[in-house]
């Protein structure tokens, strides 16, 4: 080979090379671009169309695939009660720690007729220790080792600041819902998830809130599972909480903005 010749493969070389990058560069923004836009149709309560763009968002960065806890949460709402479950345990590989993650795959389970509450109950993927406060009791809640007051016992022990009272309560009530709703008491349900609504914090979660407390008139996409006697507790005086606490977050897929 001549030396122009040589010249001219490695410019053709370095040429391919700056085409493949450039195109990889595409493909990511073209993927962050559908996860903002899916998280907007959750919002939204299009639950279809942002399971179509985490979908196609996942085609583009097969990577994030099991981080995509965005996309179980839609998948749940769409009533894909075992896909979703899928989903959660996909994320378990990758952060196996993390109470929420073990939640939503619960409620799934719990909403799936195949499954049902009790066979969730037993198989709830395991935790070790998320040292978010109350993680740990909302674990044994869902666990059925613990009632709906310990969670509110454990959120506001240790005297905490302010903003993390804030934090810790928005969550307590969150999953207190969540929980008492699969149970069929819809009424606490309510008032739980109105709590959480009223405790805006800078994170994914409270739009979940958010969207759930407008559909908690409207039946979800399969009936619920059997219930049993009404666990309930008390309606939380209003606190003096701040609107935009400090966060303390779990894991997160890299191109969230959880």
């Amino acid at each position: 080979m001549t030396k122009f010749a040589c010249i001219g493969a490695c410019f053709a070389s370095m040429a391919l090379g700056a085409t493949a990058s450039s195109q990889a560069d595409d493909a990511a923004k073209q993927a962050a671009e559908l996860e903002v836009r899916g998280s907007d149709h959750f919002r939204a309560g299009r639950f279809a169309e942002s399971v179509a763009d985490f979908d196609a968002e996942i085609r583009l960065e097969p990577r994030s695939a099991p981080w995509h806890w965005k996309r179980g949460i839609s998948l749940y709402y769409l009533g894909r009660y075992a896909d979703g479950a899928k989903q959660f345990e996909g994320y378990q590989t990758v952060a196996n720690n993390d109470v929420e993650n073990a939640v939503w795959r619960f409620l799934c389970q719990a909403r799936d007729p195949a499954v049902g509450f009790e066979k969730a109950q037993k198989q709830i993927l395991p935790i070790r220790d998320d040292r978010r406060v109350p993680m740990m009791q909302v674990y044994g809640l869902y666990q059925g080792k613990l009632a709906p007051d310990d969670v509110l016992a454990a959120a506001r022990a240790g005297d905490p600041s302010e903003d993390t009272l804030h934090q810790r309560l928005f969550y307590a009530h969150l999953y207190l819902g969540l929980y008492f709703e699969v149970r069929g008491d819809l009424p606490a349900a309510k008032m739980h998830v109105a709590e959480a609504e009223k405790r805006k914090i800078g994170h994914y979660m409270w739009d979940v809130a958010a969207v759930h407390a407008r559909l908690l008139d409207k039946p979800l996409a399969e009936k619920k599972p059997a219930t049993k006697k009404s666990e309930t507790t008390k309606p939380e005086a209003k606190k003096t909480d701040k609107d935009q606490p400090e966060t303390k977050q779990p894991a997160k897929k890299p191109t969230d903005k959880k």
